[in-house]
């Protein structure tokens, strides 16, 4: 008898989950050049790529994960098997996921303006993602990005043009239309209602740029300490405490004791440039321990990733209990910087 076909199974990823960087050997059956969505939406875009493209890879990074069900729903009816969709930030995917010179092409369609004032640090293309995308980019690559709202495009084309290692395809700043473009439904909504579109189309050129490396997972960050009080009184006595090291936010946001460990989880949110965390550090007594001795480490809850700012966050926590009790202090540390 013929062998049953084997079912077709989509991997859900996310940033916490997959390699850092990307091993794509993991992720397709055949190496090709890597084309990027970022901020695929209803992924109507991403699957245009995906069967329009089948000589190349395809990922989608795109933070909702109401869009993330659409696309994997969307790619496992249609058994496609060159196109990915990751759950992660963009600002992560860039810095964390993907090496130098590694794809081919970057889309952004129809970004999210941001348009208050105070909201202008969230917009996708600033001084530092631009420079980010055109150092993934192999020489040739290109970077279309389509926006319809005029404010975001006069931003962009000033960001792009200032940018040495890329180079406009166009003669104007931008194109009003793109013939035989494929439209997704924002898209035709938006020309439906007079709005009318902004489409870049920038070169990786040849000239010289820095190749930040692909920040990488440092080891598991701890700390001992010794404290008098117990994990249970230090959990009881806890206040929420919100903390900055260099360009890292901490927030440790609440305390629990664990009476069957004898333990204490802290609940923390650690921002960084390029990555958000929410996950537990857990408060625990060393093995074979002498009285009051105690690990301050972190937790894979959340899916934690062991990053610079993660470590700080074991610090801040370490220092936080140590300050509760004029007889206690940290012993040793396994932090990095």
């Amino acid at each position: 008898m013929p062998a049953s076909p084997q079912p077709f199974i989509l991997p859900k990823l996310s940033q916490f989950t997959v390699s850092w960087p990307l091993d794509l050997t993991r992720l397709f059956p055949k190496p090709q050049p890597l084309l990027i969505e970022i901020g695929f939406g209803s992924a109507d875009f991403l699957l245009h790529l995906a069967h329009s493209r089948p000589d190349c890879n395809i990922i989608g990074f795109e933070i909702s994960s109401q869009s993330m069900d659409k696309a994997e729903r969307k790619i496992t009816a249609r058994k496609l098997k060159n196109v990915r969709p990751i759950h992660a930030a963009a600002e992560t995917a860039l810095a964390h996921l993907l090496p130098p010179a590694s794809v081919q092409e970057f889309h952004i369609n129809y970004p999210d303006p941001w348009f208050k004032k105070k909201h202008h640090r969230r917009r996708l293309i600033q001084r530092a993602t631009v420079d980010l995308l055109a150092s993934r980019l192999q020489t040739g690559g290109r970077l279309l990005l389509a926006t319809d709202i005029p404010a975001y495009a006069q931003m962009t084309d000033q960001i792009l043009s200032a940018t040495p290692a890329l180079t406009n395809d166009f003669a104007a700043a931008w194109l009003p239309q793109i013939k035989d473009r494929f439209r997704t439904k924002y898209e035709l909504k938006a020309q439906r209602e007079g709005r009318r579109g902004h489409y870049f189309s920038y070169q990786r050129n040849h000239r010289r740029i820095a190749h930040p490396p692909p920040i990488e997972d440092s080891p598991m960050p701890h700390l001992f300490l010794q404290s008098p009080l117990s994990p249970r009184a230090i959990a009881e006595g806890f206040a929420p405490t919100r903390t900055r090291a260099g360009d890292v936010h901490i927030a440790i946001l609440q305390a629990c004791h664990n009476p069957q460990q004898n333990s204490a989880l802290f609940e923390v949110v650690v921002s960084e440039p390029t990555i958000e965390q929410h996950t537990m550090i857990l408060l625990a007594p060393r093995s074979k321990p002498a009285a009051g001795e105690y690990i301050v480490k972190m937790t894979r809850l959340g899916h934690a990733r062991p990053t610079g700012g993660m470590h700080r966050a074991v610090q801040a926590v370490g220092e936080y209990i140590a300050s509760q009790h004029e007889g206690a202090r940290i012993t040793a540390r396994k932090l990095r910087g």
